[in-house]
């Protein structure tokens, strides 16, 4: 899915996250957004509020970071199903 086909939104209303500091919403997209294609594939429509949050959400830096992580094998956290 190449950038140029995403429209950047702000994250909806996640009762989960109320007033709070994003960053737990943040991970916790990034994460959902990769488990959910490694189990449905990236075609999958319900993946892609998850691609949109985090991409909306999350600092460039951080996710850059998070994908040579998980390129590497070296993620903090599990992204398989």
């Amino acid at each position: 899915m190449s950038d140029a086909d995403i429209k950047i939104e702000t994250a909806p209303f996640d009762a989960r996250f109320p007033n709070t500091n994003q960053s737990k919403h943040c991970w916790q997209s990034y994460s959902d957004y990769y488990k959910c294609i490694n189990a449905r594939g990236e075609e999958f429509t319900g993946c892609k509020q998850f691609f949109k949050t985090f991409k909306s959400i999350c600092p460039n830096e951080w996710v850059a970071k998070w994908d040579e992580q998980r390129e590497e094998g070296t993620l903090p956290f599990k992204v398989t199903v």
